[in-house]
């Protein structure tokens, strides 16, 4: 796992998602979820290569049940690009690197 990945729940979400004054990509998650494990090691590099420029969240659903309803969170690994406090793009789904470089680059 990535230095630059922070985990995050309901205590520090507004504090590290909507405040931040770097866009957030924020990865819902769940341990028993096999496609969240599979796009895991990307979330990571994502972390790696965007260093300073895309800060890196995972919000674990099954602990955190109140963000994902906020964020209408019905399946896993779900992707939200935050900027300026506001969701700007939503990725559903187990994607490849290219595809996920792309959505994040997207916002930045």
């Amino acid at each position: 796992m990535s230095d630059n990945v922070i985990h995050v729940g309901e205590a520090d979400f507004e504090a590290q998602v909507l405040q931040s004054e770097l866009p957030v990509l924020v990865d819902f998650w769940a341990e028993w979820c096999g496609p969240c494990r599979m796009i895991g090691p990307i979330v990571d590099e994502l972390a790696d290569s965007h260093a300073g420029k895309v800060k890196v969240v995972k919000v674990n659903v099954d602990q955190n049940q109140r963000i994902a309803a906020n964020y209408q969170v019905r399946g896993i690994p779900m992707l939200l690009m935050f900027k300026n406090g506001k969701v700007e793009a939503t990725q559903v789904g187990a994607v490849g690197k290219a595809q996920l470089t792309q959505f994040v680059d997207s916002v930045v």
